[in-house]
């Protein structure tokens, strides 16, 4: 999106297979209605981030700043909705972890909107370990409600 790259529509699609995906994953543990529910979230996200990168790519500061306040939002739904369905998680843990990676996500873009890629590469591996810890919390967190899938 931030360069008009052709393959947009290609990048959108794959992006929007996640909330299926972790769907598909959620639901194992937690039911059709947590699946749908995290689905619905996460979709909603990845809509919201491309309003953001649209508004700031147009200069349209303050629609970007009311998109923000609205992508932060569902953020902080996400991990409420997260935080609730596993006693070994925190939703405050969640809404920590995931303005952290609101963050990062926004500096990512801003660096790439500003074509400063050296900056943009660090945000970037900062991302992927942040990525990581938040699955293994997710995974030990799985495991421990539900040992008796992983004897």
């Amino acid at each position: 999106m931030v360069f008009d790259l052709p393959d947009v529509n290609f990048v959108t699609n794959r992006l929007l297979q996640n909330p299926k995906d972790f769907g598909n994953v959620f639901r194992v543990y937690y039911g059709d209605r947590a699946d749908s529910r995290l689905r619905d979230l996460i979709r909603k996200h990845l809509i919201i981030a491309a309003q953001l990168v649209n508004a700031a790519k147009a200069g349209d500061n303050a629609a970007a700043a009311e998109i923000e306040k609205k992508w932060y939002a569902n953020g902080d739904e996400i991990a409420t909705f997260v935080g609730s369905i596993n006693p070994y998680w925190s939703a405050e843990d969640w809404k920590r972890m995931y303005r952290t990676h609101l963050g990062l996500v926004k500096s990512e873009a801003v660096n790439l909107l500003t074509k400063n890629y050296s900056a943009e590469t660090s945000t970037y591996d900062e991302l992927e370990s942040q990525a990581l810890e938040i699955a293994d919390i997710m995974i030990h967190g799985i495991v421990k409600q539900f040992p008796q899938k992983f004897k």
